[in-house]
């Protein structure tokens, strides 16, 4: 039986939102599915002390997976104690699909290959670049595609940066095994081709820097244990920044970039009732 005071149902489950997001990847790692943390829990899978975010009071757990290994992975989630909404699921479970462990009140989305909110990221092909979340680049792009960013999500943005290498790759497959590196070339690649992304990206590292040189209080980069962010992320912000501008634009980048402002470069996402990632 839960041994979480006032919990009761499927004991399986852990009351721990990080440790329960973990133990569901290596479930599926153990059936041969590909499956990754994003949102809230793929942060604190990186800075499992980061007060920031440990001081939050959000159980939503958000997974990303592939096309081909959708089917099982819902079957997974079903025989792990976690109620599907099958109503949603029947319309929307090729792209997305929601899940609820309805004892803790903890609901759970999973993306299919793609991410759809003010942007359009593609993972499906990147999910075996990174373990147990998607890799650095896309983390990152997921926070800065926010037209509208909000703290939360900056201080996201400013923890990926702060603890984590640009790199000419992924760094380490495996987190728990070696350093994780934010990509510059998979970065660059989507904001060099896509000028709405160019536009929305570039325009948060601004709001990132204003935010530093503004708001910023020492408790937002609190890692615990008394220890230092490893990079500079006033430093890391003017090197993406530099990298991005630098890199050669498509024709597509360059046609778009002529109609500017003019005409919406980004989608307002619509609100379905879930947990935000």
């Amino acid at each position: 039986m839960s041994t979480d005071p006032g919990v009761t149902g499927d004991p399986r489950t852990l009351a721990d939102p990080l440790a329960e997001s973990l133990r569901i990847v290596e479930a599926a790692d153990a059936r041969g599915l590909t499956v990754r943390l994003m949102g809230g829990m793929a942060i604190r899978a990186h800075a499992p002390d980061w007060t920031a975010r440990t001081r939050r009071t959000e159980v939503d757990l958000d997974f990303a997976t592939t096309s081909r290994d959708r089917a099982a992975f819902y079957e997974l989630l079903a025989k792990e104690g976690y109620t599907p909404d099958r109503q949603h699921n029947a319309l929307f479970g090729r792209k997305q699909a929601y899940f609820v462990d309805t004892a803790r009140k903890r609901p759970v989305d999973v993306l299919v290959d793609t991410l759809e909110m003010c942007h359009r990221l593609e993972f499906g092909d990147r999910l075996g670049a990174s373990r147990p979340t998607l890799p650095l680049a896309e983390l990152l792009l997921s926070k800065l595609q926010v037209v509208r960013i909000n703290r939360k999500d900056v201080l996201d943005a400013l923890v990926l940066l702060a603890e984590h290498p640009l790199g000419q790759d992924d760094g380490d497959p495996d987190s728990a095994h070696g350093t994780g590196a934010i990509s510059l070339p998979r970065i660059v690649a989507i904001t060099s081709n896509d000028w709405g992304w160019w536009r929305t990206v570039t325009g948060n590292l601004d709001k990132l820097d204003q935010y530093l040189a503004t708001d910023f209080r020492p408790e937002d980069l609190d890692l615990g244990q008394g220890r230092d962010v490893h990079f500079d992320p006033a430093t890391q912000i003017a090197s993406l920044r530099a990298a991005i501008e630098a890199a050669p634009k498509s024709t597509r980048w360059k046609l778009r970039a002529r109609v500017g402002e003019r005409v919406p470069w980004y989608v307002t996402p619509e609100e379905v009732g879930h947990g935000a990632l």
